[in-house]
């Protein structure tokens, strides 16, 4: 079931995003940052300044009362940005991103939004291929990697956005 998150999600989701993302849970799952990236993905003050911009919505998707799912959409001009989409590393292809994903058009819909928008980084070949299968196409347009005492780049090779753009 997906629904709106709210601020009692935010331990779970914390542990949610980050297990999918960085270190050793996240190499269970094929949508890992860990040989990229150390550090932490999120942290509970930072999604609770997510929570609190009223631009911001955060979709969970929980099966038995535990948040599997999650994705963070900002509304931005006429357009969605989408971005932290996370599935749990163990239940990752098994169709909830693309559930997710759907839900993420239908909330931009709602909002008369023309189009959806992310940043992936450059490096991630199979999740922009994942996104092109789901009718994403790349923009041009590129962004350096923000350096911080969280994202810790390991990468040898140099990581930047590169934005992706769904019209609805």
């Amino acid at each position: 079931m997906i629904t709106k998150a709210s601020l009692e999600d935010i331990p779970a989701l914390t542990i949610l995003i980050n297990s999918a993302y960085r270190g050793e849970s996240s190499k269970k799952g094929w949508t890992t940052e860990a040989h990229l990236l150390e550090g932490k993905r999120t942290d509970e003050q930072e999604m609770t300044q997510i929570f609190l911009d009223p631009k911001n919505t955060i979709l969970k998707f929980t099966e038995n009362n535990t948040i599997i799912g999650s994705v963070l959409l900002v509304e931005k001009e006429n357009r969605l940005y989408l971005g932290m989409l996370t599935v749990s590393p163990e239940l990752q292809n098994s169709g909830i991103g693309k559930k997710l994903l759907a839900e993420a058009e239908n909330h931009a819909k709602s909002l008369g939004l023309s189009s959806i928008i992310m940043t992936v980084i450059s490096v991630r070949e199979e999740l922009i291929a994942w996104y092109k299968r789901h009718g994403y196409v790349d923009t041009g347009k590129r962004e350096a990697f923000p350096e911080s005492g969280i994202h810790i780049t390991v990468s040898e090779e140099p990581l930047e956005f590169i934005y992706l753009e769904k019209r609805l």
